[in-house]
């Protein structure tokens, strides 16, 4: 008897492992728009915890709902982080505090899961760099062919496709997305996807706060590198 051939399965992955696969180079593994993938990650893990059903956002202010561990490393320490505050913090300072460390566990997730490999090398023989060329292309591909029916084609996107797109249009990271579609239709699509219908209103709480914040990062980054640059 023959077995029936079936696709692969997709490798699962995190809305901020997503993210990152997006804007590494598939060849060199180097970074691009890093100062505003770095917030989006970050503000990936709340949106997660919310979609898990840990957090809230109320006048801007993450709250606990649920303490009870998930079982992945990133997400838990986030989640023991806000946990741990006296008093509620902003989203927009949450998203700051826990940026480093975000992008720190998607990096590792990616090359766990094999769909990314760690290159080290030396810029001018001096500076040690760190790239990730694609191993296998297989998520990323997956992730695109989503995005793709849900932006350029009007599927209906489930949630978490939804929340990813509402964290690209709220880091301005249309082009990372879509590189070769009309940018303005992309941005119109977008807005309309995460100006849509959420199922659970925590992560409505939460998306909108997250794209709110990112757009206040966005704006002050890129007004700090323009300056600078000047």
């Amino acid at each position: 008897m023959h077995t029936p051939m079936h696709p692969p399965a997709e490798t699962p992955t995190t809305l901020g492992e997503q993210l990152l696969l997006l804007s590494l180079d598939d060849e060199s593994g180097a970074a691009k728009e890093s100062a505003k993938v770095a917030p989006a990650i970050s503000a990936a893990l709340l949106v997660e915890l919310a979609l898990a059903g840990r957090i809230d956002v109320a006048d801007d202010k993450v709250t606990v709902v649920d303490t009870t561990p998930l079982g992945d490393p990133a997400l838990d320490t986030a989640l023991a982080e806000v946990a741990g505050r006296d008093k509620p913090g902003r989203t927009r300072d949450w998203i700051t505090r826990l940026k480093t460390d975000a992008v720190a566990w998607a990096n590792r997730g990616l090359i766990e899961k094999g769909l990314v490999r760690e290159e080290k090398k030396k810029v001018l023989g001096l500076f040690p760099v760190r790239r990730y060329p694609e191993a296998d292309g297989s998520a990323e591909a997956a992730v695109r062919r989503r995005l793709d029916e849900v932006v350029l084609r009007g599927a209906e996107p489930d949630e978490r496709t939804a929340s990813l797109v509402a964290l690209l249009h709220g880091a301005k990271l249309h082009r990372l997305a879509f590189p070769d579609a009309d940018a303005r239709e992309v941005r119109a699509a977008m807005e309309a996807l995460s100006e849509g219908q959420w199922s659970a209103t925590a992560v409505r709480h939460v998306v909108r706060a997250a794209e709110e914040a990112l757009a206040v990062i966005i704006a002050v980054t890129t007004t700090t590198t323009i300056t600078a640059g000047g």
